[in-house]
């Protein structure tokens, strides 16, 4: 008799935080900090960088000098060290070994949590118990948070399986086939896969507190000479303001606002056509360039540990 499929390892409640690696380390961190608006909590001097937002979250970047630009990791809030304790045991059932953890997390903001990676190499974490920080004030036009990350992928129905079978993700919305959002909260996306040619970082959003801030971190955008690669505009998948730039690794990163509040038993699902209409509902962004077209490409990325296997064959 067939064993059932084991449910989702366990209830994210949010996207904690992103790393990024990038070879351009200093000038990324200068600009997440001084323009983007994200606050250093700690830093190892040319190696990593920690930085926060507006809210609790002790970081919600993770800057990690390296010889490549790429993802590091996504990192998945739980609610307690025994649902991280669970997940390990619910991925072990499905065959998925965690290559850290379940353990006390060894790192800034510290905590208890795992990793695993997912079916294209990219570096997921849950963590639990991670230090908070005392919430900044919001009247500045700076981020709260991390709110979304989209991900290329070449097989854009395998990677919303895994997510949902395993991350217990939810589908919102797709953009005909060629986009899928997936929330973990009332969120209306906290992962969005864009079907790709590579596996790859597309972008990752930043959630301002409302239209106005958004618009006045534009503003003070484009007095350090920083005008927008796509946008302002807004959505129609996720109801969400957005403009789009990139970050001295070439990096692409959003503001954005008003993400669309899902109410869990009344969603229904939608296919969304991709027409400018639909893609900007102010009709103010016009296309998008072909330079943040590339940008979102991304170039193909092996993720985050292929780099640490080579480098051990070459030891060995």
């Amino acid at each position: 008799m067939p064993h059932p499929t084991p449910g989702p390892v366990a209830r994210l409640r949010s996207l904690r935080y992103v790393e990024l690696l990038t070879p351009a380390f200093t000038e990324a961190a200068d600009f997440y900090e001084e323009v983007w608006g994200l606050k250093t909590v700690e830093a190892e001097r040319g190696a990593a960088a920690w930085l926060r937002g507006t809210g609790e979250e002790h970081h919600v970047l993770h800057l990690t000098h390296a010889e490549r630009t790429g993802l590091g990791r996504l990192a998945f809030a739980v609610a307690t060290p025994a649902e991280v304790d669970e997940a390990a045991r619910r991925l072990e059932a499905r065959g998925i070994t965690p290559v850290f953890g379940p353990a006390p997390l060894d790192q800034v903001g510290g905590g208890y949590g795992l990793r695993f990676t997912d079916p294209e190499h990219r570096l997921v974490e849950i963590s639990a118990h991670v230090e908070a920080v005392a919430p900044r004030g919001r009247d500045a036009a700076v981020p709260v948070g991390v709110t979304h990350a989209v991900l290329n992928t070449i097989d854009i129905d395998a990677a919303v399986a895994f997510y949902c079978d395993v991350l217990g993700l939810r589908v919102s919305d797709w953009s005909e086939h060629q986009m899928a959002f997936l929330r973990c909260n009332a969120d209306h996306h906290c992962i969005a896969f864009n079907r790709a040619e590579w596996t790859s970082l597309n972008h990752v959003a930043y959630e301002m507190s409302s239209v106005d801030h958004f618009m006045r971190g534009l503003g003070r955008l484009k007095h350090h000479g920083i005008d927008p690669q796509w946008g302002p505009g807004r959505h129609g998948p996720g109801n969400n303001t957005f403009s789009y730039f990139t970050d001295p690794s070439g990096l692409v990163c959003e503001y954005t606002s008003e993400v669309a509040q899902i109410v869990e038993d009344a969603w229904i699902a939608k296919v969304w056509r991709r027409v400018p209409e639909l893609s900007d509902l102010w009709g103010t962004a016009g296309p998008p360039s072909k330079e943040i077209r590339c940008h979102m490409a991304g170039s193909p990325d092996p993720g985050p540990l292929a780099s640490a296997s080579a480098s051990l064959e070459v030891s060995a």
